[in-house]
């Protein structure tokens, strides 16, 4: 698979594309003054408590407080309480994680009351940025993600990506992070970490250590609520998580954004530097590397699928439903109904996945399949959908087809529902939804055509029209064109054209020139 990110700098922020062999399955939109963005740390207080949530609510500049539930704590929420405090109170510099006492894990199934009280001061981290009408999500599970490890304090846990398989290298991993990583510290091993250096790897946990060390530094005499670190961008964000061998391109119209870019790279992965380049051409981008037209066919209500079926995606408050129609397909019926209906779900599969990571669609989907009555072709719809789904970098949970024919997908979504408003004004009604009648029409046809004739004596016209009005002007034996040849005893020509609005028209005179009324 190739990937490309087609980076779109405008005078508003940064339009991120993410192509897989050219189709569009992310857009990421990055305003200049986004304030909140996942991964961002603060230091705050409680501003109150909801038992009957069991979750805690904190002040932290954002118009809705920011929302931290219980079950996003983190077991050791009593030792990260103790060095906020000692920090905030240290006055000879940093206080060390190294030596710093742990103590118990709270309990999970606990009350938010139990350990969190109104002002209590607590270090967070934004896990969902704000959506509608909710604030961002926290966690007190503080993480630091560098490009090869994910760095926690207050843990000695060592954890290796599900996603490296072969057991020598999960093994080799486990005991070089072991032998290398700070006390107190946990560290989980990511999926980019496969096959790397010592060397690599000891440098990526020097460099999240620095950031937690700059962190720290910040909470000594904090005016709370303080933004003690920023995620970076979302570009580099991107990545940062992503990029490996399959990268192929990384395109930017920004010369200085292209410079930061290249710069980045390089520091990562300096093998990939050669694939950053600079768009400068006098076409748009996203027009070059055709992600509008991507964007105008992939937001709206249906989305058509190559072999002529399509979706219908409709959003409710509670949960997306999508509906798998097969157009014109089944009414081909030499195969069977059943062949026929698994060959049509099987293709909307990677477009439902598409779509889901494209729209960042997240809570409860249910996506209504073509009926089949085969439970083998049933077993290979979800194990084909599982597949789809797999290059999701969002938890989620594709559940068997029910008895009806609907496959229930849970997705976990950390930013807000992207919707693009694919539609147009529409040039004949200006928007309105009506257009002038027939009637109406004809007679303004008829005024003009009358002052044409008898006041400026054209001899010959011809009369440009839409082809409804012209078969309209055409319809019966004796037409509204044969009735004008009896009134003025001239023929007036008309000639349909479809690039003709339904209510505009045109006249010409003897010389083709149009005539201006």
């Amino acid at each position: 698979m190739n990937r490309d990110i087609i980076i779109n700098a405008t005078n508003g922020g940064v339009e991120i594309a993410l192509l897989e062999d050219s189709a569009l399955v992310e857009l990421h939109h990055e305003t200049d003054d986004t304030p909140f963005q996942v991964g961002d740390i603060f230091v705050a207080r409680v501003k109150r408590t909801a038992l009957n949530m069991n979750a805690a609510f904190f002040e932290i500049g954002h118009d809705k407080d920011a929302f931290l539930h219980y079950t996003d704590l983190g077991p050791q929420l009593q030792t990260l309480k103790n060095y906020v405090a000692a920090s905030i109170a240290n006055k000879n510099g940093n206080v060390n994680v190294s030596n710093f006492t742990l103590e118990s894990d709270i309990v999970k199934t606990g009350k938010i009351t139990d350990v969190l009280t109104k002002r209590d001061t607590l270090l967070v981290q934004i896990n969902k940025e704000p959506i509608g009408s909710k604030g961002p999500r926290l966690t007190s599970d503080i993480t630091l993600a560098g490009r090869f490890i994910v760095l926690s304090p207050f843990s000695n846990v060592v954890a290796v990506s599900k996603k490296i398989t072969q057991e020598a290298e999960r093994k080799r991993l486990q005991k070089i992070i072991e032998s290398i990583k700070p006390a107190n510290f946990s560290v989980i091993v990511r999926t980019a970490a496969e096959g790397k250096k010592v060397e690599e790897l000891h440098e990526d946990i020097k460099q999240q250590l620095d950031r937690w060390t700059q962190l720290s530094n910040q909470l000594k005499n904090a005016n709370i609520p303080l933004k003690v670190m920023s995620e970076v961008n979302k570009t580099s964000s991107l990545l940062r998580d992503l990029l490996n061998e399959s990268f192929n391109k990384i395109i930017v119209n920004d010369k200085d954004l292209f410079a930061q870019i290249k710069s980045y790279v390089k520091e990562i992965a300096p093998d990939k530097e050669k694939i950053v380049s600079l768009h400068n051409n006098n076409t748009p981008i996203f027009d070059q590397y055709k992600v509008t037209k991507q964007i105008k066919s992939s937001f709206g209500k249906t989305v058509n699928l190559p072999s002529g079926a399509h979706l219908v995606i409709e959003h409710t408050e509670a949960m997306t439903v999508i509906d798998v129609n097969s157009g014109h397909k089944m009414s081909v019926t030499s195969g069977g109904l059943d062949t026929h209906a698994i060959t049509i779900n099987l293709e909307a599969t990677n477009e439902i996945a598409r779509q889901l990571r494209l729209r960042d669609i997240g809570g409860i989907i249910a996506v209504d399949f073509i009926d089949m009555k085969d439970p083998s072709n049933k077993r290979m719809l979800n194990r084909r959908m599982e597949e789809a789904m797999e290059i999701d970098r969002a938890r989620h949970t594709v559940l068997p087809l029910n008895k009806f024919n609907v496959m229930q997908i849970t997705r976990e979504r950390s930013r807000q529902l992207v919707e693009i408003d694919v539609s147009e004004v529409c040039p004949v009604c200006k928007g309105s939804g009506k257009v002038k009648s027939t009637m109406l029409l004809v007679e303004e046809i008829e005024s003009n055509l009358s002052y044409l004739l008898n006041e400026l004596d054209n001899r010959q016209l011809k009369l440009i029209v839409h082809p409804f009005v012209d078969a309209y002007l055409k319809r019966g034996i004796i037409s509204k064109q044969w009735k004008w040849f009896w009134q003025y005893k001239k023929w007036i020509t008309i000639i349909p054209d479809n690039t003709v609005n339904l209510t505009d028209y045109q006249f010409y005179d003897h010389n083709s020139e149009d005539i201006k009324i």
